[in-house]
């Protein structure tokens, strides 16, 4: 009997949670861009450290970060839910966190450093792929893309919430590229981007079942092919953007050379070897800045970090 009434109960529950959601994007619309990431900040710190999923970011962190003592470990995920906050009163201010000016940096929100691995992106005429991590604001990347004027696309995972997949869709698609939703078939999707020869940007911090194995943070964990599948496809460039969060609500953005990828005995790029090299270079980006980086995703399988614990 109880079966039949669990749709309801999650029903009930998105519709809760949207009208939470609701609200809550109004009053930070209406607070402005500099005061509605503070508030989500200090919300956050709050209440997230009281959550279980901070207990799991503590459990990574103690994994990752084996030399770090436990007040080092608590700081690093108690500055992840600063960060967090603050990209959630971003969020509503989409459409009005770019500010760049490289010409007068000091009225900029934005600096950024590799700019002429854009430019030499914007105008070789060629399909590109670009990585980037869950790391300060990871919208900001495909932001500068389109107000830059790269031709660019962008693969997503939508929220099985539709109010919220709709909100997210909306916010971003008024201020980014081509929006790719992740499914079984966006593979087709992906190709055609590539064949317009337009620019396709990618998180790739998240692992997937059945995904190479690689090392991160000295530890195996799986990784998503997708982006290497394509580069061994097109062989197109490979670039990788980075977003770091300064102080007084300013970011820096990097754009690095072309990747070298590495290549099999037929000169074909090697998959599981170059999800290895993508790792790694995220890996090192996190480590320069833990804090900003999002913790409590199952990067490593449970049952290895508990064993590892015991």
């Amino acid at each position: 009997m109880s079966e039949p009434a669990l749709p309801l109960l999650l029903r009930l529950r998105n519709g809760v949670l949207s009208a939470v959601v609701w609200v809550l994007t109004r009053v930070l619309r209406a607070l402005g861009p500099e005061a509605a990431p503070a508030l989500g900040a200090m919300v956050t710190r709050t209440f997230g450290p009281l959550t279980t999923i901070h207990s799991r970011a503590l459990e990574n962190l103690r994994y990752a970060y084996p030399e770090k003592d436990e007040k080092e470990r608590r700081a690093i995920a108690h500055g992840m839910w600063d960060n967090l906050g603050r990209v959630a009163g971003e969020f509503v201010h989409l459409d009005r966190i770019w500010q760049y000016n490289m010409w007068e940096p000091a009225k900029s929100r934005i600096e950024t450093t590799g700019v002429t691995n854009f430019v030499a992106m914007r105008v070789d005429g060629k399909p590109a792929l670009v990585f980037t991590a869950h790391l300060a604001n990871w919208e900001l990347p495909a932001i500068a893309a389109a107000a830059q004027g790269l031709d660019s696309a962008v693969l997503f995972r939508p929220p099985d919430n539709a109010f919220f997949a709709e909100m997210l869709l909306n916010a971003r698609g008024a201020v980014m590229g081509d929006l790719v939703a992740a499914s079984h078939v966006a593979v087709f999707e992906l190709a055609t981007v590539l064949d317009q020869g337009k620019h396709l940007g990618i998180l790739v911090d998240q692992g997937r079942r059945g995904g190479p194995q690689v090392q991160f943070f000295g530890h195996p964990c799986t990784a998503n092919p997708t982006i290497a599948r394509l580069a061994r496809l097109y062989e197109c460039p490979v670039h990788g953007v980075r977003v770091i969060r300064l102080p007084g609500g300013r970011f820096r953005i990097t754009c690095t050379p072309p990747v070298q990828l590495p290549r099999d005995a037929r000169g074909k790029i090697d998959v599981d070897a170059s999800m290895q090299t993508i790792t790694s270079i995220v890996e090192g980006w996190v480590r320069e800045h833990p804090e900003q980086w999002i913790w409590f995703y199952k990067r490593w399988p449970r049952s290895r970090t508990a064993q590892e614990q015991d």
